[in-house]
């Protein structure tokens, strides 16, 4: 399985990369969003994991911009991954087409739950993380 996870902090892209290769997960990386869609229309990924906070253009713009591709890359589940804890963030991710949200500090269940169960919502069925 190919992730791309869109974070600008190294800290952070290097414990998800930590605790997704635990379960033989390939991750690739973008430092901000628009490396982020470049990588989106260059490479295969099976998901998208989004921070929401970054320079330049935020998690949520970004995910509308996938959101409103004309291939099947519009379909990629997303996943936001945040610190925002506001009343609203998951209404307001969910409106811009994320999947789901997962906050941060990340529990690897928690994480791992979000990715089977939106893969398989996708029609993935295969082995997940095994």
């Amino acid at each position: 399985m190919d992730v791309l996870f869109v974070e600008d902090n190294e800290m952070n892209r290097r414990v998800l990369k930590d605790m997704l290769g635990v379960a033989g997960v390939a991750m690739a990386e973008a430092p901000e969003a628009e490396t982020g869609l470049r990588m989106i229309d260059e490479g295969e990924y099976d998901l998208i994991l989004m921070d929401l906070r970054m320079p330049g253009m935020d998690g949520l713009t970004a995910i509308r911009h996938i959101r409103a591709r004309a291939d099947a890359k519009a379909r990629l589940p997303v996943i936001v991954i945040t610190a925002d804890t506001t009343q609203t963030i998951r209404e307001d991710c969910l409106a811009a087409g994320a999947d789901d949200v997962v906050l941060k500090p990340v529990s690897m269940d928690l994480l791992f739950d979000s990715i089977g169960r939106n893969l398989t919502n996708r029609g993935d069925e295969g082995p997940i993380l095994a």
